[in-house]
């Protein structure tokens, strides 16, 4: 894993993949710079998202913090997103930069905390394909445990609106992704 990062402002990827080594989302994404949660990239409006038999185009700007060491989650914060998504946090595992400064990478693990602007509110997604897969991928049961209590404390986390899961930390990296006038 490399400490070198790149200047803010430099077109890089963010590649996740399954247990298993299959290739899964590759968001095209811009270095924004660090802080003390981490490194922040960004998405700017129009830029790829893509993974096996999907693809989609930002509908909105939105940032992601890739942690400041190995990580088991990202979180991304959304703006103007069409269906009111604020939050996604992808659970993961070995979330982290590779040896190319322009690639973060991680193990995306299904379970997901998502924060919704209106009624719904704040919840864990993807229960049913987290019970699937890590029977077919043979998740260790630390692992398991681990995440599974994860998910909990990080629902909980981004409900109380607690940094870095606030609006004004993700609010502060989304102002300096929009300066940057990157939008296709």
């Amino acid at each position: 894993m490399s400490s070198a990062r790149p200047e803010a402002g430099t077109p890089m990827i963010f590649q996740w993949r399954k247990w298993d080594g299959a290739a899964h989302w590759r968001h095209e994404c811009v270095y924004l710079g660090a802080d003390v949660w981490g490194d922040w990239v960004g998405q700017p409006v129009g830029w790829r998202s893509e993974r096996p038999g999907r693809e989609f185009l930002a509908p909105g700007p939105n940032v992601t913090l890739v942690p400041a060491a190995p990580g088991d989650h990202a979180l991304t914060v959304n703006r103007d997103h069409p269906h009111g998504m604020r939050v996604y946090i992808d659970l993961g595992w070995d979330v982290r930069w590779s040896d190319d400064p322009l690639l973060a990478t991680g193990i995306d693990m299904d379970l997901d905390v998502v924060r919704v602007i209106g009624e719904r509110g704040t919840w864990v997604d993807d229960r049913d394909e987290w019970d699937e897969h890590r029977v077919r991928y043979g998740y260790p049961a630390d692992v398991v445990t681990r995440l599974e209590a994860l998910a909990v404390d990080l629902e909980d986390r981004v409900r109380a609106q607690e940094a870095p899961f606030d609006d004004a930390t993700a609010d502060a990296w989304l102002d300096r992704l929009v300066a940057l006038r990157l939008d296709r």
